[in-house]
């Protein structure tokens, strides 16, 4: 299905994983411009990705990270290994998590819990104390799970957790309310494009695969190093296997600043020399409250340049 308009013929369509209710398509409207735009639900992040790279959708949203539970692997691995894409944007929502079922069926009556395993995951505590009992079954997504339940795929027992919306969108009767167990639970979106890469707003990340050329100590301070020698604040570092072998890793970094900043183009000019190869998977728009470290870190770069200029001014010919 994709949502359309005459007067959105021409606009952009992004791609999401859905159908209609999920998170991914709640972060979309929290967007004005991606609001606007064409939107078309597929059925996996991995799809989502894929159909931005045969240019079948113009842009793609995706989960990438939740507060509660970490990275969304599915996304890290298809950007890492999978696909040739570059963030663009990243989006933060609140998460709110429901407990939800077909008209007439009661909470105690409940024996199976369907959902998207993450969201299910950051549930337990609820789970635990009122349906101790009750089995999961895994779905592609929370709206998903919804919307089975809503197509006649119930049998009387099942329920399912998902947001608010998926419950006006497929009929459902809500059973219990923010059930998930931190209320202030977010999740991070990044939208991806094929080609072109974000312009630099003074208030952006660089996100970025390195590989090791050999697992040997000190590798990963190696790497480590060439951000901290120019005072580049990282905020995300996680290691994935390659899939190439067992015991082989690469690390999926994110840190403060734009690949048009020279700091942060020197840094990732060494990584290449010293890596066996860096894969770079964008720089764009930061959704943190605050980056004026890194604001400061660009003028004591701009000030040792017009310095280190001056000096080499006085070389004799």
């Amino acid at each position: 299905m994709e949502c359309a308009s005459d007067e959105g013929q021409n606009m952009p369509t992004v791609g999401y994983l859905g159908p209609p209710g999920t998170f991914t398509e709640q972060a979309i409207f929290s967007q004005p411009d991606l609001a606007a735009m064409n939107h078309r639900p597929i059925g996996s992040i991995i799809d989502v990705l894929r159909g931005v790279s045969s240019a079948e959708v113009d842009l793609g949203l995706v989960a990438i990270e939740n507060m509660i539970e970490g990275s969304v692997t599915a996304t890290l691995d298809a950007l890492a290994f999978d696909t040739d894409l570059f963030i663009q944007r990243e989006v933060v929502i609140n998460v709110n998590l429901n407990l939800m079922a077909p008209p007439g069926v009661a909470l105690k009556s409940v024996k199976r819990v369907r959902s998207y395993p993450v969201a299910h995951a950051q549930c337990r505590e609820y789970l635990a104390t009122h349906l101790p009992a009750a089995t999961f079954e895994a779905a592609n997504s929370t709206a998903e799970a919804a919307r089975a339940l809503a197509e006649g795929d119930s049998d009387g027992a099942t329920a399912a957790i998902a947001p608010l919306r998926a419950a006006e969108v497929y009929g459902l009767e809500v059973l219990a309310e923010d059930i998930a167990d931190r209320a202030d639970n977010q999740t991070r979106f990044v939208l991806v494009g094929a080609d072109s890469i974000a312009a630099p707003t003074g208030h952006d990340k660089t996100s970025m695969v390195v590989y090791q050329r050999s697992d040997v100590p000190g590798s990963l301070i190696g790497i480590l190093g060439e951000f901290a020698a120019r005072a580049i604040n990282l905020t995300s570092l996680q290691s994935r296997p390659t899939k190439a072998s067992l015991g082989q890793y690469c690390f999926l970094l994110d840190c403060e600043g734009h690949i048009a900043d020279e700091v942060v183009a020197d840094a990732l000019r060494n990584l290449s020399i010293k890596t066996s190869r860096v894969k770079f998977l964008g720089s764009y728009p930061s959704a943190a409250a605050n980056d004026h470290d890194h604001a400061q870190n660009q003028i004591e770069v701009q000030k040792a340049a017009v310095w280190l200029d001056e000096l080499r001014s006085r070389i004799l010919p």
